[in-house]
């Protein structure tokens, strides 16, 4: 069965209602998809303090929240909050790479958050002492940063996810901790509430009334399940993406844990879906 919110029975005699997918759709189903993104603009700055790993304090008083990207965090003073594990390591770094550095603030979509802050990619200018630097890049080189992409933010994911990739591979930083372990479906529910990354297979795949259905066990009410809501499928149309097509294909999806029905991330943009295997 499919789970979620207007989820409707299912069974194996059903599966020929789904489209599988013809050899052209395979191709396009790589490790990640994307679609055109706003072309990247451009200013400039001198980097006075990081806030925390994924957020720096200009010379002007500007905040920069390096998007793309999600650093362990800390409290900062939150009430109920406790850092991240590694929060503190990756402020840290975060600061050496650009303290009193000139830096280029490169914008490929939204350029201000409801906090007032500036929205954009950090790179480090070249000086006598040090060499240009992508400060995103770096960081998921690292291991101390995750993806995290919105709809109206999501130029550069591709090569992030490459190296977002690579760290994890390697085990470094935040990919050594269990804590931030990619999930299996069936643990999904203890982490209600939280950003997280979640591999597995699709067990069936359909759209209903519009929304689309990826669904990774046979229990509508308990088991995880990935939505596309109408409103976003006509992104993932546009990259070459067939929800229906992903029956039987393991994939990795990242974003917000919700109980709807069951687990549930919802997919709002291609970026947080990667293919790993047919």
């Amino acid at each position: 069965m499919l789970g979620g919110v207007g989820r409707v029975p299912g069974s194996a005699a059903g599966a020929a209602f789904y489209r599988r997918p013809a050899a052209w759709q395979i191709a396009a189903l790589a490790l990640c998809w994307s679609e055109p993104v706003a072309a990247e603009t451009v200013r400039r700055g001198v980097v006075s303090a990081a806030i925390d790993g994924d957020t720096v304090l200009l010379e002007s008083g500007a905040e920069v929240r390096l998007v793309g990207i999600q650093a362990p965090k800390l409290a900062l003073g939150r009430a109920g909050f406790r850092d991240w594990p590694l929060a503190a390591e990756a402020r840290k770094a975060l600061e050496t790479l650009v303290r009193g550095a000139p830096v280029k603030l490169v914008y490929g979509g939204r350029r201000v958050d409801r906090h007032r802050r500036l929205l954009a990619h950090l790179e480090r200018e070249p000086t006598p002492r040090r060499a240009a630097l992508w400060i995103q890049g770096e960081l998921l080189r690292r291991g101390l940063a995750r993806v995290y992409t919105f709809p109206d933010n999501r130029s550069r994911a591709e090569r992030m996810l490459a190296l977002e990739r690579e760290a994890r591979a390697a085990r470094r930083g935040i990919w050594r901790l269990r804590y931030y372990r990619v999930l299996g479906p069936e643990e999904t529910r203890r982490y209600i509430g939280s950003f997280r990354l979640v591999e597995g297979r699709v067990l069936d795949a359909a759209v209903v009334r519009g929304k689309g259905f990826l669904n990774f066990g046979p229990d509508w009410r308990t088991d995880f399940t990935i939505s596309v809501a109408r409103k976003y499928r006509r992104r993932f149309r546009r990259a070459g993406i067939d929800i229906e097509a992903l029956a039987g294909r393991r994939v990795r999806v990242r974003g917000w844990l919700a109980w709807q029905n069951g687990p549930m991330i919802e997919a709002t943009h291609p970026e947080q879906l990667e293919a790993i295997e047919p």
